[in-house]
């Protein structure tokens, strides 16, 4: 994609944005090939990036929240304290890329690829994580509270002085590297449930 296509379309949404969604246009860039782009602190709330390739695009500190990004190529990029709060990530590819300080709240990273990214202290708090590929991923001081992960999180490298919901227990035991660190992690409360 040119450059001078990418401006039109992020001052579009920055217009929607603006207006309440009653002028400009909602960016749709899915599918589009924006390997390598620098959109670093770029507001793409409620974009449409599904299928994006994103690979090692500089993302630190964007506004993805809301967006959809499902089946995106996100492999090495630099997303750093960048807010992905409520953001379709399914089956998104993550591959080594940089999340660290990252908003991940409530995001669905169902059956994503997040092998040997960087998580460190990522907010993570009620994240789908089931079916996603965990390997050598660092959660390292991340707050996991709420999220839902299964038997994938014994594959996790790193999740020092990480924090959980006291219902993780039995999935973050089974981990290898849980002796390890047992005495660094928080726990609190369970969210409980509506009834």
């Amino acid at each position: 994609m040119k450059q001078s296509e990418l401006k039109a379309i992020l001052k579009d949404h920055k217009l929607w944005l603006d207006s309440g969604r009653e002028k400009g246009k909602r960016a749709s860039l899915q599918g589009a090939n924006l390997a390598g782009v620098n959109l670093t602190e770029a507001d793409l709330t409620e974009a449409n990036l599904r299928g994006a390739d994103l690979q090692n695009a500089n993302l630190r500190g964007v506004n993805l929240r809301g967006v959809n990004l499902y089946g995106a190529n996100l492999r090495g990029a630099n997303l750093e304290e960048a807010n992905l709060s409520d953001a379709n990530l399914r089956d998104a590819k993550f591959t080594g890329a940089d999340l660290q300080n990252a908003n991940l709240q409530n995001a669905n990273l169902r059956g994503a690829n997040l092998r040997g990214a960087y998580l460190y202290g990522a907010n993570l708090r009620g994240a789908d994580l089931q079916d996603a590929n965990l390997q050598d991923a660092d959660f390292s001081d991340a707050n996991l509270r709420d999220a839902k992960f299964t038997t994938n999180f014994k594959k996790v490298r790193w999740f020092n002085s990480a924090t959980f919901s006291e219902d993780q227990l039995p999935w973050v035991v089974l981990s290898p590297k849980y002796p390890d660190w047992a005495r660094t992690l928080k726990w609190v409360k369970a969210k409980a449930d509506a009834a």
